[in-house]
């Protein structure tokens, strides 16, 4: 699936909000920096961003999951 579409999809799950898109985007790449596993299907060499954006689209990651970071 083309980031296009992977985008469209994960901006449906939050509304249409780009900002709070982009936000949860920026704090699941950073849970994934740092050790997090993926809740998708990855390829080497992935970005964490693109992995983010592909949990967020797939209704497995929200702004549930970036609360606790500080």
């Amino acid at each position: 699936m083309r980031t296009e579409q992977i985008t469209a999809q994960a901006l449906k799950k939050v509304d249409n909000d780009k900002y709070l898109l982009s936000i949860i985007v920026a704090k699941r790449a950073e849970q994934l920096a740092n050790g997090a596993a993926p809740f998708v299907k990855t390829v080497s060499n992935e970005k964490f961003t693109d992995i983010a954006l592909k949990e967020i689209a797939d209704g497995k990651v929200g702004l549930e999951s970036i609360t606790d970071i500080k």
